[in-house]
């Protein structure tokens, strides 16, 4: 007899997760304390706990299905907006091990400040969405959820509601299976959303969109019920089903029924019923999701031609041609660009700190195979590029301190994380935070250039005050390392390299020197200030 919520705790120990990373908040608050108490969860040394916010807990979760683990990230509805960042950007990274986001709704407003409802993140981020109407589906789906994420390489997200997280209900357990062994993805650039990449994850994330229809069609958590009084149709999804259930006993109606436990809808299923039926009565927890796509923006029955049908393309921006196109106008042609203007890759500044930064972490961890260093956003996504091929992910802002953090959680080692000064700051002290709490075996970069480098060269929040902040935030000062990232001290710097990631805590390497560009600045700055005036 299980909670909702117990149920799908229960399902995820049993289909071989390897660990929950959550932020408490009602509805979902129980699924990660009944693992915290579950014996068996003990024996099979999953990894559970209470994640700084919810942001940390989808990149603590996105870093253990980078290593091939199955993980769970949970929250509340709202803690789904904290979360954004790098739940969207997920979709377009995809998944290595299962990954599941749950997201517990609040209509009525229990315990919430507002009745959002998560669905249309799923929507957004268009990724497959399980809702289950009862407490076996939930321990089901669960398990069926890893699959479909594994079989497509992409976060899934269950979303439940109150009334399913906060009841009890008899729940059948399935089969167990062991955990995931350690393996990173065949692509290495899966997990690299720089602008090349993250184009060419999308297209990969759109062409999956047809084969998430097909599962949702064929899925056993959506079933149409015929019936012969067709003057309404129904379509009820999750929790909802059962509630038009309560009103018939024998659990039969004289109408057609479509349930709904899968996204996206399952579009041949709906036309059925919009052909044979008069009327639809839509019943759905939370927004009208369903009702408007059913209804369309106009509901007068007329082609509506866009992105959508292909009439302009789904990607990418548009163009007077491409209207043009969609007009049936003809298509002006289209010029050679000449060379002097074509794309060329990003590169590091000639003198960056960060190239000798990279330069010792290479040399440090020589002989490792790849995939051990987490990165960021800021210049230092560079360091991706050729001649250093030296980071493995760059996923959202603050993303790599919690993504060694969940690699590491697994073994994974080491699990070396890239942040700049202003990033970490921005984005990364609550991951830091996490680390320390759980004392991961973790090797943090800050690379310090003493300014916001990539949008301008701004002042960093974090001049002047990282060894301060890190030692606030628990971290031993004898494993806060300031280096000079320069060629003349590469020898000792690889040396320190070496003694911090072997270390079994968290350490902290700060290689420290201005960025190139702002200190050529300062110094025409200050040469100026010395010319006498006209």
């Amino acid at each position: 007899m299980l909670l909702g919520d117990e149920a799908i705790a229960q399902g995820a120990i049993d289909a071989g997760m390897s660990g929950i990373y959550a932020y408490p908040g009602t509805p979902s608050t129980e699924i990660t304390e009944y693992i915290l108490q579950s014996k068996e969860a003990k024996e099979k040394n999953i990894r559970a706990g209470w994640s700084t916010n919810e942001k940390t807990a989808v990149e603590g979760a996105l870093g253990m299905s980078y290593v091939g683990k199955r993980a769970i990230a949970c929250m509340k509805h709202v803690g789904l907006n904290v979360a954004a960042d790098a739940f969207i950007n997920s979709s377009i990274t995809g998944a290595n091990g299962g990954l599941i986001i749950i997201a517990a709704d609040d209509p009525s407003m229990h315990s919430s400040q507002n009745e959002q409802d998560s669905r249309f993140y799923g929507d957004f981020a268009m990724i497959p969405i399980l809702e289950p109407s009862n407490q076996q589906e939930a321990y089901d789906m669960v398990s069926y959820g890893f699959d479909l994420s594994e079989k497509y390489r992409i976060p899934v997200m269950m979303r439940i509601t109150t009334r399913l997280a906060h009841s009890r209900a008899g729940v059948v357990r399935g089969e167990t299976r062991s955990q995931n062994e350690i393996k990173l993805s065949a692509n290495p650039k899966q997990f690299i959303l720089l602008p090349g990449n993250a184009r060419k994850q999308y297209k990969t994330l759109l062409s999956n969109q047809d084969s998430f229809l097909e599962e949702s069609t064929k899925s056993a958590f959506n079933h149409y019920f015929d019936g012969p009084n067709k003057k309404m149709g129904v379509i009820a999804c999750g929790i909802s089903f059962n509630y038009l259930m309560e009103n018939y006993p024998r659990r039969v109606t004289s109408f057609p029924v479509l349930k709904i436990g899968q996204y996206p809808v399952p579009v041949d299923q709906v036309l059925k019923m919009y052909d044979e039926c008069d009327s639809i009565l839509v019943l759905e927890e939370g927004y009208p999701l369903i009702e408007k796509h059913l209804k369309g923006l106009l509901n007068k029955g007329k082609l509506i031609k866009g992105r959508l049908d292909g009439t302009v393309p789904r990607d990418g921006e548009l163009s007077p041609n491409l209207v043009a196109k969609a007009l049936g106008l003809p298509v002006a042609e289209e010029k050679p660009i000449p060379s002097i203007v074509k794309n060329r890759p990003p590169a590091l500044c000639k003198g960056c700190p960060h190239i000798y930064s990279y330069n010792a972490i290479n040399e440090a961890i020589l002989g490792t195979e790849k995939g051990h260093v987490f990165a960021d956003i800021g210049c230092y996504t560079l360091g991706f590029m050729e001649p250093y091929n030296a980071i493995d992910t760059c996923v959202d802002m603050g993303a790599s301190i919690t993504m060694a953090k969940g690699a590491a959680d697994t073994g994974f080692q080491p699990a070396i994380a890239v942040i700049g000064d202003s990033t970490f700051t921005h984005s990364g002290m609550t991951g830091l935070l996490d680390a320390v709490s759980d004392n991961s075996p973790i090797t943090l970069f800050i690379l310090d250039n003493e300014t916001t480098a990539m949008t301008g060269g701004q002042t960093s929040q974090a001049r002047g005050k990282l060894e301060a902040i890190c030692e606030g935030l628990g971290v031993d000062p004898a494993h806060i390392r300031v280096l000079n990232p320069m060629p003349k001290m590469h020898e000792e710097n690889v040396q320190v390299i070496k003694e911090e990631i072997v270390y079994q805590g968290v350490s902290v390497i700060i290689p420290r020197r201005e960025c190139i560009q702002t200190a050529a600045k300062n110094l025409k700055s200050a040469r100026l200030e010395k010319e006498p005036t006209s």
